[in-house]
Order: C-alpha cells, then structure tokens, then sequence
C-alpha cells in the first residue's frame, strides 16, 4: 500500500487553466464512488500522483486513512478531521471539491475559501439557501478563487483532472475520448446534458480540452460567460461550445464578451428549453435556475 503525496501547482484563476496533470485535490466528506472515480480517471490518463491529496471527515480525530485502487495497486489517502489541519499537510493542493450536504455545506466552503492554498471550490450539493450562496461568491470574486456550483457536477481537464463524478461511467470516459486532450472548450450549466455533449463533441471534433458544469442553481458561483472568457486565453483551446438554458441573463453576457472582442475564437452556442413558449402552463426544467418566463 502506496500513502499519497502533494505537488505544488498553483491555478490560474479565471485568467486560464483551472487545472493540470500533476493537480490535486482536498476531498471533503469521503463518497467511495466519485474518490474511486477520480482514481481510476487517473489512471487511465497515465497520472503519475493520484488527484485527491487528502479526504477531510469531520470526526475523525486525524485518524487513519482510507483506501482505494489506483489502478492495480491499493493506495491509502490520509484522512484530517478538519479542512486547515489537510491544508497545512498539503499545501500543493489548491482544489477543494466538497461533497458536504446542503445543511453544511456552506460553513465548509466558506472555511475552505479562507485557505490561502485553495484556488478552486466545487460544491456539488443543491439547495443551499440563495443567502448563503451570494456571501460565499462574494469573497471568492473579492479573494481571486474560483467558484464551480452550487449544484454541479463539477468540471474536467481531459487526460490531467476530473471532479468527482463528472463525465459519468468509465466506459462513458473512454468513449468519448476524455483521456486525452482535444482543443474544445464547454461550459453548460447542466452536469447531465454535459455527459451528451462530450459524446457530441468527441464525434464531431479532435475531442475535449476541458469542461465546466457551472451548476443549475439560480446563482452559481461562476457563469457561462467567465469560463468562455477564460477558454479565450488558453492556447490550447481553438474552439468554445457553451450549452445554457432559459432564465436569467448569462447567455446575454457571452454575446457581450463576444461583441467587446474578449472571445474571438469560434463560439458554438445552445440554449435549451426555449420551447417552453409553446406550453400554455409553467414548467419545470430541472434547475433551479430555469425558468420559463
């Protein structure tokens, strides 16, 4: 049994690429499936370093470890009870992916958000009070991190990174090529319909380079438009294709950025539920931020 170690890779913030091969995370609140997801993503893209540095589990006075497969070999991943204690022992690790419930969730990322280590934050609960919400987006814009949800799924670098369970099944990964690059861009709002995407842009292009899901509540800690923005500034990307939804404005801020000339590679671009016209009643598109009027 292999113990995990650290590598320090500062992220760029929204000034480019949010994650690399060597990235690794703090996981919190320990899910055996989305962690062995993200190892066996690893390996499949020839990772030197597992992704997660360490799994924080409130309780467990630093005790122990758990233990999963990176590959063939059984490697054990520290466990602190507390996010500063894992930071302090990782410090290269500038992802935070939490797995917290809705009740938590907010206490956590905001404690999280204080670690000067921490770049990046996914919150992949919904229904976190909209309050909550708006405070924790606040000081990340205010702190220079990077917000990913509430309510996402979370985000992927083909052939370096994934967050939990994004992209789905292994199977599902390796059909649609995401364990290697390609030079597309994708941001959406929807963890699902991001699946679908991928297998879209795998058949129709030379493949994914990263993919955002930015989360389905009414106030994500990211939009469209700042990812996109970012995609512009990563040589490797030639191509961006956003998929957004009714209600709210973001789209409206894309079209913006493209008119300033702050995107001037090839934008793809989808609304989806805009046949919501044609129903005489409201309806209910999933996310909390879909709105039909």
């Amino acid at each position: 049994m292999v113990p995990c170690s650290s590598t320090m890779v500062p992220s760029a913030g929204y000034s480019g690429q949010l994650f690399s091969k060597k990235s690794q995370a703090i996981f919190y609140n320990f899910k055996q499936k989305p962690v062995q997801s993200m190892m066996d993503f690893d390996y499949l893209c020839g990772r030197d370093t597992p992704s997660i540095a360490a799994i924080v589990q409130p309780g467990s006075n630093n005790c122990c470890f758990q233990k999963v497969f990176f590959g063939k070999e059984e490697i054990a991943i520290p466990q602190y009870d507390s996010i500063a204690t894992a930071t302090e022992k990782h410090p290269g690790a500038d992802v935070f992916v939490n797995f917290a419930s809705f009740r938590s969730a907010f206490e956590s990322s905001m404690q999280a958000l204080r670690q000067p280590s921490i770049r990046t934050l996914a919150i992949i609960a919904e229904g976190i009070p909209e309050r909550d919400t708006k405070a924790l987006i606040a000081y990340a814009k205010a702190n220079g991190k990077v917000l990913i949800g509430p309510a996402t799924v979370g985000g992927i670098q083909a052939g370096s990174f994934k967050i939990g369970d994004t992209a789905g099944t292994i199977e599902n990964i390796v059909a649609c090529k995401l364990y290697r690059p390609g030079s597309v861009g994708f941001v959406s709002k929807s963890g699902g319909m991001s699946n679908e995407a991928y297998n879209i842009i795998s058949k129709s292009t030379d493949g994914l380079y990263e993919g955002i899901a930015i989360g389905g509540d009414t106030f994500p800690g990211s939009s469209l438009s700042d990812h996109a923005k970012r995609f512009a500034q990563i040589p490797q990307i030639k191509m961006i294709v956003v998929l957004g939804e009714i209600g709210g404005r973001d789209e409206y801020s894309l079209v913006e950025a493209i008119e300033k000339g702050e995107i001037t590679k090839p934008v793809v671009a989808w609304v989806s539920g805009t046949c919501a016209k044609l129903f005489k009643s409201e309806v209910q598109f999933g996310h909390a931020g879909a709105k039909s009027g």
